[in-house]
């Protein structure tokens, strides 16, 4: 009896119990829900929905000519609103096959039953956010807003588009490391990282809700921020000519086995770049993945020796007259011996010679003779000239320029003799290129620039006018001296290779050696070639940098590597500017003179010029000539529109109505005519790529 008294007791109190904790319960739940309701629901509210960032539209890069170098393309992932408000079950049954035979025409991805399967799963999980198709283009999201149940909106058909941007450059790889990324993380390289200040435009911001998996939804309440699209910025970049280097060097450095190359083509006047390519081997390939020209800072070699004679000559302990006996080609400063790459020396030559034929040993005693017991001297004219700080051009990570100086701890007594032929002292292309651009430009130094202006809405906002940076880098008469210097060095000294036929060529060749794990010896060397100069030497508009690292077959001097590029350039530059060759006829003497005539059909001229009695000179083969009015006579140049290159715009410029229109049609463009006389301007640039159909307009004078 006793017992069961006390398990009656156990069974109360843990009744009891159950019952007390389910009153908390109870009471608990009806102060959540009716006393402190509002308070809950308005933290969950806050909980759940946030205003969240809204990236802008990223700004254009164009070029020269307004050719998209870099451009953002909408990307849209397709959701659906499974159970918006006016979605009723009859509407859904009505229209899913239909939309969903839609959907499979339109992304080819899936079945129609495969469509409707998903979808239905999707409405009986009442999904606010289903997923339907990821990376839609706008004119697929176009569409699919004209398909069932999708035509009827947001609210009642449950359409959702989330619209991102992907970078792209049209161009490929053309300019694509200067043109720049934009990474995974949000950094910058090149232009899109020197001007993202300009490009990146100004966040919005929306309301959002968060829902099931950790997906946002977008919540129209009216009160967020728009996003501000970015500013569109104009380069100096020609296209065409950028092609043109492209193929150019990526030819040059297969023929050698190179590891890299980079090219620069600069138009003197302003400093603005025309071209600029960097080429990398990987495996079997070259990409376009670093940018040497800005980056990196190698010692340049006998590029160098410009400055080094520049400097002395300014100060007047050297003259381009002075003799030097080149010591059968091996001179011993203090414990090392310098060479000359021709074997036995150059016997005893002047300094302008020594320069011409590119003489170590000639170079490097003129200037230590000079500067032995003063090299300070010699340092401060280096730095006069600005070869000891960067360009500041506007691509992050250019290389600062490093020099020797006395006092250093690496400064040796053999440093400012190896220093002279541009040993113990590192510069990037672009700088050794700013250089000689200034040389060029009557002294004037030039600021490297990418970008002419900035656009917004089709508006110019901002401009960049060419920056000086030194107006006079050294006197008339030191400029003089090396304007002859640098043309003698193609005219019959090491870069004899590159003359050209019809205008003058002035420049510089160099081939260092490029140490490896801090050793020169041979079998730890490799080479650099390369070639820096202007042309029209006589009235220079462009200057040009080739640097070739690490040929491997078929040597590896820089008129042979480097030089053969530049004169590509040239070429085609020299084919392609009308203005140059019209300024080689108005240098040319002013005493009797052949009639001018429109350039054109080699075989027409010629009968013409027989039947007027005018003397010819035809200086090559071809079917197109250019005619150049001489003193007594008519000079036929070739001019270049071969039969072969069917796939790119020929050059009319200069021609008669009939010839053009004759070469136009014949590669399958449709040709609009203004004015009449000789053609003065196309509208498709010559030598760009030519798509068959096309419009092209052609201006007469």
């Amino acid at each position: 009896m006793t017992e069961n008294k006390q398990l009656r007791a156990r069974a109360n109190v843990v009744y009891l119990t159950i019952v007390l904790f389910a009153l908390a319960i109870a009471v608990k739940l009806f102060t959540i829900q009716l006393v402190e309701g509002e308070k809950w629901l308005a933290r969950a509210e806050t909980v759940s929905t946030t205003y969240r960032i809204v990236p802008p539209d990223r700004g254009h890069i164009y070029s020269e000519d307004g050719r998209l170098l870099a451009t953002s393309v909408p990307e849209y992932e397709i959701r659906m609103d499974m159970v918006p408000n006016g979605l009723t079950d009859e509407l859904f049954r009505e229209h899913i096959d239909s939309l969903c035979i839609h959907l499979s025409d339109l992304f080819g991805d899936r079945t129609p039953a495969e469509y409707k399967r998903d979808l239905i799963d999707a409405r009986h999980r009442r999904e606010r956010y289903h997923l339907v198709k990821r990376k839609a283009d706008h004119t697929q999201v176009q569409a699919l807003r004209t398909f069932p149940l999708f035509n009827l909106g947001r609210y009642k058909g449950g359409l959702i588009t989330e619209k991102r941007t992907a970078r792209m450059r049209p161009f490929g790889r053309l300019a694509a490391r200067s043109v720049g990324y934009l990474l995974r993380d949000s950094s910058t390289v090149g232009l899109e990282g020197g001007y993202d200040k300009w490009l990146r435009g100004v966040t919005g911001r929306r309301l959002e809700r968060r829902l099931t998996g950790g997906v946002w939804m977008p919540v129209d309440n009216g009160d967020g921020v728009d996003p501000e699209p970015g500013s569109d910025i104009h380069t100096t970049i020609d296209i065409n000519l950028q092609d043109v280097a492209d193929a150019a060097l990526e030819a040059q450095l297969r023929k050698h086995g190179a590891q890299y190359g980079t090219l620069v083509v600069m138009e003197v006047e302003t400093g603005y770049i025309k071209a600029i390519c960097n080429l990398t081997r990987r495996d079997s390939s070259y990409v376009s993945d670093l940018n040497y020209a800005v980056s990196q800072a190698t010692e340049p070699g006998s590029t160098f020796k410009l400055a080094s004679l520049m400097v002395g000559l300014e100060d007047g302990l050297i003259k381009p007259t002075d003799t030097v006996d080149t010591k059968k080609g091996q001179v011993r400063f203090h414990d090392r011996i310098m060479r000359d790459s021709h074997e036995g020396g150059y016997g005893r030559i002047t300094v302008q010679r020594a320069f011409e034929l590119s003489s170590n040993t000639g170079i490097s005693i003129a200037v230590n003779r000079a500067y032995q017991k003063d090299p300070e001297r010699f340092m401060a004219g280096l730095k006069g000239m600005g070869l000891h700080e960067p360009t500041g051009v506007m691509i992050p990570g250019e290389a600062v320029p490093t020099m020797r100086e006395p006092g250093d701890k690496l400064w040796s007594g053999v440093s400012l003799p190896w220093m002279s032929i541009g040993y113990e002292v590192a510069l990037t292309p672009l700088q050794v290129l700013t250089f000689y651009n200034a040389v060029a430009n009557n002294g004037r130094l030039m600021q490297p620039q990418f970008v002419d202006r900035i656009s917004r809405n089709g508006k110019t906002v901002e401009r960049f006018a060419p920056k000086v940076m030194n107006p006079r880098i050294c006197s008339k008469g030191t400029l003089d001296i090396v304007h002859g210097m640098l043309q003698g060095v193609v005219d019959s000294g090491t870069a004899v290779n590159l003359k050209a036929a019809h205008f003058a060529i002035a420049g510089k060749t160099g081939t260092a050696q490029i140490a490896r794990n801090g050793s020169y010896k041979m079998e730890g060397v490799s080479y650099q070639a390369s070639f820096v100069g202007y042309f029209p030497a006589d009235s220079p508009k462009y200057s040009c940098i080739v640097v070739v690292n690490g040929p491997t077959m078929s040597g590896y001097y820089g008129n042979v590597v480097a030089g053969p590029i530049f004169k590509e350039i040239a070429d085609k530059i020299y084919s392609n500017r009308i203005e140059l060759q019209q300024e080689v006829l108005l240098a040319e003497s002013n005493g009797p003179r052949t009639p001018v005539s429109l350039s054109g059909n080699s075989t027409d001229l010629r009968i013409a010029f027989e039947g007027l009695h005018i003397p010819i000179h035809v200086e090559g083969e071809g079917e197109w000539v250019t005619t150049l009015a001489g003193d007594s006579t008519v000079v036929l140049r070739p001019r270049g529109i071969p039969s072969s290159s069917m796939d790119r715009v020929p050059n009319v410029l200069g021609m008669g109505l009939r010839d053009a229109i004759y070469i136009l049609e014949n590669r399958g463009l449709r040709v609009r005519i203004h004015g009449s006389g000789m053609v003065k301007h196309q509208s498709l640039p010559p030598g760009s790529k030519l798509l068959e159909g096309s419009t092209i307009i052609i201006e007469l004078t």
